[in-house]
């Protein structure tokens, strides 16, 4: 196996800076994979056993801190809604059709706002895509239903009379 390349001068003082300015764990353990290597010279194996890491974890980072430079810690995180049909703005817009009824208080039909969401998108989608879509622009649901529409209220009654409960003396 080849020796690995050396980091240039003054990398270890600014990984110690780095470790020292890390706002949060997982920042701070990026730095620290370096600086293992950099500071202590351990090599991938030692420094994915410290960490908790796959070694190749460590050897992908540590490549890119030596293609990168301290450009690294700049770069934007792995997050983000990459596979949306709409964006935040046009989904806005979808909803803005709906705001009138909910703000008289009328109710609102998730099945509508369903089909206004496909026809925007042009393809069939799962309800949970609405609710999320819901959620995510802060709708709710306000009150719950008022009863359950396969109750039977004489039943309940008969179940309230003849409960063990109320036949139990009190004590």
């Amino acid at each position: 196996m080849r020796p690995p390349r050396p980091f240039p001068e003054g990398t270890v003082e600014r990984l110690e800076q780095a470790l020292r300015q890390a706002r949060s764990k997982a920042e701070f353990q990026r730095v620290q994979c370096v600086w293992l290597r950099a500071g202590l010279g351990l090599n991938a194996n030692q420094v994915a056993h410290a960490l908790g890491w796959r070694p190749t974890s460590v050897r992908r980072l540590q490549a890119q801190y030596g293609r990168l430079g301290e450009a690294l810690w700049e770069r934007p995180g792995r997050g983000g809604r990459r596979h949306q049909n709409l964006t935040r703005e046009e989904e806005g817009r979808l909803l803005q059709g709906f705001l009138q009824r909910a703000e008289q208080g009328r109710l609102l039909e998730v099945s509508r706002v369903r089909q206004a969401y496909e026809q925007a998108v042009g393809h069939g989608v799962p309800k949970s895509t609405v609710y999320r879509m819901l959620a995510r622009h802060g709708w709710r649901k306000l009150a719950p239903r008022p009863r359950h529409p396969q109750a039977d209220g004489a039943r309940q009654q008969a179940f309230k009379k003849n409960s063990p409960r109320r036949l139990r003396p009190a004590g």
